[in-house]
């Protein structure tokens, strides 16, 4: 087991959805339901799977869960990219959080290949 409080990858994604909190507070109200719900959602489901995952008693669980967590970080990727497109973000916040969420996205998979399965 992990001490997942401990991992950068969780301490970096766990600020990125801080990040993506404070971008959505400024997406327009009808968005609620949408955007804003599933970006935050998504941004969630990064260091929350990376917590359950350090649960597991093998790092075969541990693996999938951190899948789990890249594959969360590309919805929030294609989300961002719709918001901008909408034009609820400008390019040089998208090029930001694009830029956080692609570090993060290496610093799982650079973790999880470590990981003895």
């Amino acid at each position: 087991m992990h001490q997942f409080k401990e991992l950068g990858i969780w301490k970096k994604s766990r600020l990125f959805c801080s990040d993506i909190y404070s971008i959505t507070s400024s997406f327009p109200n009808e968005e609620k339901f949408g955007l804003i719900n599933q970006l935050r959602r998504a941004s969630v489901s990064i260091p929350s799977n990376i917590a359950e995952g350090s649960s597991r008693n093998s790092n075969k669980d541990f693996s999938r869960f951190l899948e789990i967590a890249i594959g969360s970080a590309y919805e929030v990727e294609t989300q961002l990219i719709i918001a901008s497109d909408l034009g609820f973000i400008d390019s040089e916040k998208l090029v930001f959080l694009s830029n956080q969420l692609n570090e993060i996205i290496k610093m799982i998979s650079k973790f999880r290949s470590t990981l003895k399965i």
